[in-house]
Parts: structure tokens; sequence; C-alpha cells
């Protein structure tokens, strides 16, 4: 009796206050101890790069094409950015992705960066390192020209605009409430999801990354049990895998190699390739990574991280080996399936 489901247009008045409008249009007025906020995410669409949806899309809008482009350009290098690249790259799009750093996925560990750029260049598609748009014009018939801050420039059929999403709290009023916003735009929370106003709850794409939908879920499942006074678990965060969705797939959980030497002082670092396992060879899935990574003295995997096909379901072992604080003997003792990744 402590949750209330909102339906229709909803406004904050004030701490606990929200002004609702039905959907029959009346008004009416709800007091509520637990407020949930989960209003997603849209597309950030910076202005110079003017999101047409026709001839430049976002990551909303491309999905409403009607047939293939012969090439596109993907602006941005993130999750999105590069799923899209990878996708159609691999339907035979001349696929050109432009960023401004030097590499996309610069979140990842530098082998499964690499092991992305290699597997978009089998499918001719080609990265364009520190390359910050400047300016993007379709030409009235057939092509969208962009410039490059850097002189050059690309002449393609489409163009996706992929540089991040921004939280839906326009119309929300939470100043009013006194919920604050960090620097980017996201609702602030603590670690048990609750924001700056007490009983008032955020989660999801709206306190920002990593904005998966499977760590979304989790945030909501916290949110709700803290608020009912039940056991919330702890460590949310180390142990929640990533996966990005590119072709092939690339997943990760736990330290990288670069956090694990930062938070060691040294690691133990072991690496298996698809190519070397039975089942890779029968499902002609031979271009693969498994990178384990250990602390020094080689007794716990204290980060995994794996590129390949089915790499997103792979993770999930090492998840639980994880949770389960398995020492890496573990693995070498349990017998699995023959054959099998």
């Amino acid at each position: 009796n402590h949750i209330v489901l909102l339906r229709g247009r909803a406004q904050f008045v004030g701490a606990h206050e929200l002004s609702m409008q039905k959907i029959d249009g009346s008004q009416v007025a709800v007091r509520a101890p637990v407020i949930l906020i989960a209003t997603g995410s849209k597309p950030h669409a910076p202005r110079h790069l003017a999101v047409d949806h026709e001839h430049v899309l976002d990551s909303d809008s491309i999905l409403s094409l009607a047939y293939l482009p012969r090439s596109l350009l993907v602006i941005g290098g993130g999750i999105i950015a590069c799923e899209y690249s990878a996708m159609f790259a691999a339907l035979g799009v001349g696929v050109t992705q432009a960023d401004e750093l030097d590499q996309p996925l610069a979140f990842l560990d530098p082998e499964l960066t690499a092991f992305y750029l290699e597997e978009l260049e089998c499918n001719d598609g080609q990265f364009l390192a520190r390359a910050r748009t400047t300016h993007v014009r379709w030409d009235g018939v057939s092509q969208v020209r962009a410039e490059f801050a850097d002189g050059r420039h690309v002449t393609v059929d489409k163009v996706l605009v992929a540089v991040g999403r921004r939280a839906n709290i326009q119309g929300l009023n939470l100043e009013a409430a006194g919920i604050a916003l960090s620097r980017s735009g996201y609702i602030q929370v603590v670690e048990n999801l609750m924001t700056t106003v007490r009983g008032v709850y955020a989660a999801g794409d709206v306190v920002g990354p990593p904005s998966l939908a499977s760590v979304s879920m989790e945030q909501g499942r916290r949110a709700a049990a803290h608020a009912l006074g039940m056991l919330v678990p702890s460590d949310p965060v180390s142990r929640l895998p990533s996966g990005v969705y590119t072709i092939p797939e690339i997943a990760t959980v736990g330290l990288d190699e670069v956090g694990a030497r930062r938070h060691f002082g040294g690691v133990l670092i072991g690496r298996a390739r698809f190519e070397e396992v039975t089942r890779g060879q029968i499902n002609g899935t031979r271009r693969g990574l498994l990178k384990l990574i250990a602390d020094p003295g080689g007794r716990h995997v204290v980060g995994v991280q794996i590129a390949g096909e089915g790499a997103t379901e792979l993770i999930h072992i090492g998840q639980l080996g994880l949770a389960a604080e398995l020492a890496v003997d573990a693995y070498v003792d349990n017998v699995f399936n023959f054959p099998t990744m």
C-alpha cells in the first residue's frame, strides 16, 4: 500500500507530491510515501548536426529505414554507434564511423576494442579517429556531406548521429521537489537509488551510464526493495556484466587489465582464442578471444573479457564465478560438456 502506479502525465509540485493529468484529461493530486522515477532517455541531437530523421537520423529514426543505403556515416564511438556500425557493415553497407577520440569503446579493455576494429575492417568498414564533425548537409538530391574540424570530409547516402542519450526529465519539474541533477543532466542517486529527496528514487537511463536494460531492471528492483525495507544485495556494480551487441559480440564483467593493475599492482592474465576450441571450429566461429584476469598470485579471477559470437552468454559463467569468489582452480577442475565453448 506504499506504492502508487501513476498513468498519464505528471510533474512535481513539491516533495512527495504530484500533479497528475489523467488519461481522460482530469486533474488529480497524489501524495505517496514512495516515488520511483524511471522515465528513460532519448537520443542526444547536437544542433550543428541537424537531425532531420530522413537523411540525418538518430538511433530511433534509423529503425524506420525502408531500405539499406549504399553508404552510411556513423557519428559516435559509444555502444550504440558501434552496434549500428557493425550491423550495417555486416549487411553490406559501406560504413564509415567517425569519433573525436582515438578509438571507439574507449571504456573497454584495449584488446576488445582492437577486436571490434578488426571485425569492422573485415566487413569493409572504416573508423576515422580524432574526427570531430562540424557540419552535416544534405545536397538536396541524394547525398549527405559531413565535414570534420581537420578539413576531412565524407559524402554518403545517410548519416546516423549516435553521440549519446539524454535523460527524459523535461516537464517533470524536479526542482520543485528539490531533486538534484548532475552536471550531465542525470538525476543524482546514492547506492540504494534514492535521490536527494527522501522517499524519491530513480532508476534506469535517467541516472546515467551504463544505461543497460539489465542494469536498469536491477536498479528498479533494488530501489523497490530498499523502499519496502527488504534486504538489498551489496556490491551492485562490480558484478554486473556489460554486453555490446556488435557483430561479433563483446562482453565484460569485473575488472579489465588496466583496472586490475591499478588495484592490485600487478595481474596474471590468461587468454584463449576461439580457434583453439573444438566447438569454435565446428561452429565456424574461430574469430574470438577469452581473457581472464587474476590477481598477481593467480588465486582468483577478478575480471573476464570476451569478444566473439556468443560472448554475452559466455560471460555469465564468469559473472557467477566472481559472485561466488571462486578460485582459479574451480574453473580448471570442473568438467564441462564436450564440445562446448
